[in-house]
């Protein structure tokens, strides 16, 4: 258990047992699951844990507790990693209120079906306020971010914001590793789709004296929360993160990569402050997604395969399109020997993508890399450097 504030304190989870987070993230670090209780004359509770750390949580909320009980538990998000311990807590504490939003109390009922909630809810909307006695917790809607359902809550006492899923990040609370890095992945991974929602909360938050910020996953904000908030800006409004370009191959018998690694060491030759270079068929494809939203610069290389094209690029390039790539700039490096089609599927996957500036120049190799091939690449080097 940890101190927040002198009130506040942290009773949530690590879980270095998972190796994928929703069955579909690598998380060789682990995940924490947070969870807090605020201590004034009413007692509230913010969210649960993963249901196979049930026990443990239980524990550290009656350690803090020190033989008081709760009056109220504040579900903030119905995602199963925060929302499995509702009936437990409540069992465990059957006079305490259950706070949340006609949304929250819908989703429980489908997630707990035999739940009785009756004479148990407080219901509230967007803008409401929850007075604990020194503490006056203000409601503030964000749909979206990542699920309909989702608020976050403000201690306008403590100045602390509660944030959900927002400015959260892979990796268990003993993990010694790079914030951004993983906020990143995370961010692009789970809630990059939902861009202008991230934008409407972050115009809610402008309007609040925030001195901490406690996500539902990853470690508690509590200096410099500028550069948080920024990041977050940049994220959702896809613009450029970093200056530089990043390298996106298939390759089947090497000819594809060949080309690319001409261009990475033309593109270092020059001058250029960044060059990733990712093996899609070997790279977690999370952390591929997330270097594509951070540079301003794509080039995407693969083979014509079976009349489209390898199954890793398409798979990439679904990831990207489908959390809104945009206000990029790409380049098409196509491989086939008798009917190249590559760059023509692989630029027709972005039609509804926006602000998307295509490079003049498209290489197409025709089975190995000839000297005109060379000359192509130079060309489109020269253009990513401008």
């Amino acid at each position: 258990m940890n101190n927040i504030t002198k009130d506040i304190f942290y009773i949530g989870v690590n879980d270095h047992e998972i190796d994928l987070f929703e069955g579909l993230y690598d998380v060789p670090n682990g995940m924490a699951y947070n969870s807090y209780v605020i201590m004034d004359e009413k007692i509230a509770v913010l969210d649960t844990v993963d249901v196979n750390f049930g026990d443990k949580w239980l524990e550290n909320l009656e350690e803090a507790l020190a033989g008081k009980t709760p009056d109220y538990l504040i579900v903030q998000h119905m995602e199963p990693d925060h929302s499995a311990n509702i009936v437990r807590f409540m069992e465990k504490y059957p006079d305490a209120a259950v706070v949340g939003n006609s949304k929250t109390f819908n989703m429980m009922k489908l997630f707990f079906e035999n739940i009785s909630l009756d004479g148990k809810t407080v219901e509230v909307k967007d803008g409401d306020t929850l007075s604990l006695g020194s503490h006056e917790l203000k409601f503030v809607f964000a749909p979206m971010v990542h699920w309909p359902e989702v608020m976050f809550t403000y201690d306008i006492t403590a100045k602390v914001l509660f944030s959900a899923d927002a400015f959260g990040k892979f990796g268990a609370l003993d993990a010694d590793e790079d914030w951004a890095c993983e906020a990143r992945r995370y961010y692009f991974g789970i809630v990059g789709k939902y861009g202008v929602q991230v934008q409407s909360i972050l115009k809610k938050a402008s309007a609040l004296d925030i001195s901490v910020i406690c996500p539902l996953h990853g470690p508690v904000l509590t200096e410099n929360l500028g550069y948080y908030i920024d990041l977050y800006n940049t994220w959702s409004s896809y613009g450029v993160e970093s200056q530089g370009v990043m390298i996106a191959y298939t390759s089947v018998y090497g000819n594809t990569k060949k080309a690319a690694e001409i261009l990475r060491d033309k593109l270092i030759e020059k001058g250029c402050p960044k060059v990733v270079f990712c093996d899609l068929a070997r790279e977690d494809m999370a952390e591929a997604v997330e270097d594509a939203f951070r540079y301003g610069k794509l080039v995407l290389a693969t083979t014509t395969y079976n009349g489209d094209i390898f199954p890793f690029m398409k798979h990439f390039i679904g990831d990207l399109t489908e959390r809104n790539y945009q206000n990029r700039t790409i380049g098409l490096i196509e491989n086939g020997a008798w009917a190249p089609t590559a760059a023509r599927v692989m630029k027709g996957m972005f039609e509804k993508s926006k602000n998307i500036t295509w490079l003049d120049t498209t290489i197409s190799i025709k089975a190995g890399v000839k000297s005109e091939n060379i000359q192509q690449i130079e060309a489109m080097a020269a253009e990513l450097m401008r």
